[in-house]
């Protein structure tokens, strides 16, 4: 077996703590959970490529961050008006600098703009674990959170197995077909060592749009 490998199919408690230990020795991953969590925000979680990317980095001796655009923060506040996600995302703009940025969303406001953005609805989330329930890819639902303990609490829906396979897999909650292929095609290229599950040719979304 590839030694990038060496965590696929091991048990889901091991899987667990292979990624809290890949999470507490990346540096930036680290500030940033340290940070955030100092910030006091409602349900909040540092999300997808930050975590799955810095796992495949560390398995195969890549640099910290490699490839990570920005580092994704989930939070839920009621308030779903602009100005109070605006203020909040100045608050961890002026709290957190360096690279990658992070960028930062109340999951409350999600089903107002999601449309206009990717051209289906989005039904509204009850809080932030139920938004990465839905990611296009199973492979990237996963979140962590930094506690006053100083331990980390992981939230993966659909396992780990995935992430330590290196396989990338749709996510059929919504009809995020485009998303997966575009997110894959970007990711291959940096992590060739990935393999692709393709959207299935026909699912309900494509039996409802011709119906």
């Amino acid at each position: 077996m590839s030694a990038h490998l060496r965590h696929a199919g091991a048990a889901l408690e091991k899987q667990v703590r292979a990624l809290e230990e890949i999470a507490r020795a990346s540096p930036r991953l680290m500030q940033v959970l340290q940070a955030v969590r100092a910030l006091d925000l409602p349900d909040w979680w540092i999300v997808s490529g930050a975590i799955y990317n810095t796992a495949w980095n560390q398995l195969t001796g890549r640099p910290d961050m490699y490839g990570v655009k920005d580092i994704d923060l989930f939070y839920f506040d009621a308030d779903t008006s602009y100005e109070a996600e605006d203020r909040v995302i100045r608050r961890v703009a002026e709290a957190i600098q360096g690279e990658p940025p992070v960028e930062t969303r109340n999951q409350a406001r999600v089903h107002l703009w999601y449309e206009r953005h990717f051209g289906h609805a989005y039904p509204a989330l009850g809080n932030s674990a139920e938004g990465i329930d839905r990611f296009a890819c199973k492979t990237h639902a996963v979140g962590l959170r930094l506690e006053a303990d100083d331990s980390l609490t992981l939230y993966a829906p659909y396992g780990l197995e995935d992430i330590f396979a290196f396989r990338l897999v749709p996510n059929l909650a919504l009809p995020n077909r485009k998303t997966h292929e575009t997110k894959a095609a970007r990711q291959r290229a940096l992590w060739p060592e990935l393999s692709f599950v393709p959207w299935p040719e026909e699912t309900e979304f494509e039996q409802e749009s011709v119906a």
